[in-house]
């Protein structure tokens, strides 16, 4: 069979401008390739890269003519990958379609569709590995474990519950081989960059273990991991990242550290393996006070930077959201990971409640910290958990899924919805030039910065032009 993989390509601006920063590799695609057994020929097509998704797509369709296509996305691209699947179906009617991937495991009836024939939830390697078998044998494709038929054989007690993860044991190698490497990349910043430095590396990603132990309720991990944390076996992962292509890895993982003696082993067996790279995080503040030996363990074999949720400034606001910290943790972390020698991303979310008071106490916060990158998003449940159950009866627009990225309010905001853009823009962009780059004048190499000058322009202009996403009767 010829099985094609696509990622689609967002239409959301401020996603877009995001991707001038940061442009990570289609992981989760590299994982289905590796199941595909080397009989069938297989390809992987992303979107982001194509100037005119639609010639591309096209194009892919008709010279590639594949058996099955397999179509992954988020919440902001689901309406996207029903476009594609659209397309398929005009071009390459005897095709199957499955779609995969967040959206697809939180909320499979959307896709319950005439041009997607199956749903895949949660890890998709096993159901994918087993549908391709199915495929290729003439076989029925149903009773495949967390894959749901559509049509009339699409079964809504299957869609209510969530799907087991497998064992973490399966999780294959991916197939970094069929897409190129130096198309992916993150602006890397450390503590004590020195001038002339590159600022857009290549970047590959790895992925050490499911799941996160911690219950914020607007975050969905702890239901689809039923709130374990569930590493990888350790030489595996540590042969993986020794395998990498890119000196400069981004680990995807919902908490790195969450699981000490993992994390420890996994510092152990890169170093045996003499392996040089370096690393990005993600991290709770918790994790860092808790365990600041872990983290200087990690720095010796090349962690650069953390990722760390602070969310909001006021212990109120973290203890509205279940976040489980205070901000006391969040900047005791803070200072201890800048003594090590390690840089900060910190996080912060702002809601849709905010005045002109909430957003001039966050400034005056993120004003006062040491140098470090942030970023803000806008408080926003994923479907599926509680949290989103409870906003869902105030959703002020009609195409919510269209809007989740996590930078459009799905409630009504309490200042205009132009003015909250434009005071949401402002903190973005103060936010970058905060930065250690910034306020510690490195000069990185030149063309990197007139890239990061840019990219930030447009940053600030997605951000500010937001509400032209909503209906003109919003905007305020």
């Amino acid at each position: 069979m010829r099985v094609l993989l696509v990622k689609p390509k967002a239409t959301l601006g401020t996603i877009r401008a995001l991707e001038r920063f940061q442009r990570l590799e289609p992981l989760e695609l590299g994982y289905l390739a590796a199941v595909v057994p080397r009989e069938h020929e297989v390809r992987i097509l992303d979107l982001r890269l194509a100037r005119s998704t639609g010639r591309a797509f096209a194009r892919a369709l008709d010279d590639f003519r594949p058996d099955l296509v397999g179509l992954s996305g988020y919440t902001h691209e689901a309406s996207e990958v029903k476009r594609l699947a659209r397309t398929v179906r005009r071009r390459r009617p005897g095709a199957f379609v499955v779609a995969g991937g967040h959206h697809a495991t939180v909320a499979p009836a959307d896709f319950d569709l005439p041009e997607i024939d199956a749903v895949v939830r949660g890890e998709g390697c096993g159901p994918f590995a087993a549908l391709v078998r199915a495929l290729a044998a003439g076989e029925a494709v149903d009773g495949i474990p967390n894959l749901l038929r559509t049509g009339a054989g699409f079964d809504p007690a299957a869609a209510a519950t969530w799907p087991r993860f497998p064992d973490p044991a399966t999780t294959p190698t991916p197939r970094r081989d069929l897409y190129d490497p130096r198309r992916y990349y993150s602006v890397w910043t450390r503590e004590g960059m020195r001038d002339g430095e590159r600022l857009y590396p290549p970047v590959a990603m790895a992925r050490t273990s499911f799941g996160c132990r911690m219950k914020c309720s607007f975050c969905i991990v702890p239901y689809l991991c039923g709130g374990e944390h569930r590493p990888r076996p350790v030489d595996a992962v540590a042969d993986e990242i020794a395998a990498i292509p890119t000196d400069h890895v981004y680990f995807c993982d919902d908490e790195n550290f969450i699981d000490e003696a993992f994390a420890a082993d996994l510092a152990d067996a890169l170093e045996r393996r003499g392996v040089a790279k370096r690393y990005f995080a993600w991290c709770r503040a918790t994790t860092v006070n808790r365990s600041p030996e872990l983290m200087r363990r990690w720095r010796a074999v090349g962690l650069d930077a953390v990722f760390v949720g602070f969310e909001f400034p006021t212990d109120a606001e973290l203890r509205s959201v279940h976040k489980g910290g205070t901000v006391a943790a969040n900047e005791r972390a803070l200072d201890s990971l800048r003594a090590m020698g390690i840089a900060v991303h910190a996080a912060f979310m702002v809601m849709p409640e905010y005045g002109a008071a909430e957003f001039e106490r966050l400034r005056e916060y993120v004003r006062a910290m040491p140098p470090v990158q942030c970023s803000f998003t806008v408080c926003t449940p994923s479907p599926g958990t509680p949290d989103y159950e409870a906003l869902r009866p105030r959703i002020w627009v009609d195409n919510p899924e269209d809007l989740h990225d996590c930078m459009h309010p799905l409630t009504p905001t309490a200042l205009p919805l132009r003015e909250f853009a434009r005071r949401y823009g402002e903190q973005v962009v103060e936010g970058i030039r905060r930065g250690p780059l910034r306020t510690e004048r490195r000069l990185p190499r030149l063309p990197d910065l007139a890239r990061a000058l840019w990219a930030e322009r447009l940053y600030g202009r997605a951000f500010r032009n937001l509400y032209r996403d909503y209906p003109r009767e919003l905007w305020g």
